[in-house]
């Protein structure tokens, strides 16, 4: 259990590089897909050019936690708990923060990102699970 969760979030934190790709206009992660431009929160403040760039940062800096928190899990670290709590409530923060308001194709503004966490925050927070021994 301890391989899977730790793989888990590894690649949890994968995936938000590839929302930096997007961010960056490294690739498009769909066809016409324009994340993070027109956030609710930061394009009307800093512009669309600075909104990127602050995506592709945050982007970056909430998969490192991830992986930093996989990584701790695998080598039977106990920080890996508070790691993963920290990088699952930043991830959300930045994607509820870059979101363009709109209802409309969530699946490409982080919303599933968002669910993974909140999964993740009530496992370990609230469930307390999973419980290992180091």
């Amino acid at each position: 259990m301890k391989f899977i969760l730790g793989a888990f979030f590894v690649l949890h934190g994968l995936i938000h590089l590839l929302y930096f790709g997007q961010s960056r206009r490294l690739f498009e992660l769909q066809p016409g897909m324009v994340w993070p431009e027109g956030s609710w929160a930061l394009s009307g403040l800093l512009g669309n050019a600075a909104t990127k760039s602050v995506a592709s940062i945050a982007c970056a800096v909430a998969a490192l936690g991830f992986i930093a928190a996989g990584l701790a899990l695998l080598f039977g670290q106990g920080w890996w708990r508070p790691t993963v709590v920290d990088a699952a409530v930043f991830s959300s923060l930045i994607f509820l923060l870059l979101w363009n308001g709109s209802m409309q194709k969530l699946d490409n503004q982080g919303a599933i990102a968002i669910l993974i966490n909140a999964a993740i925050l009530v496992a370990v927070l609230i469930v307390k699970w999973p419980e290992f021994k180091f």
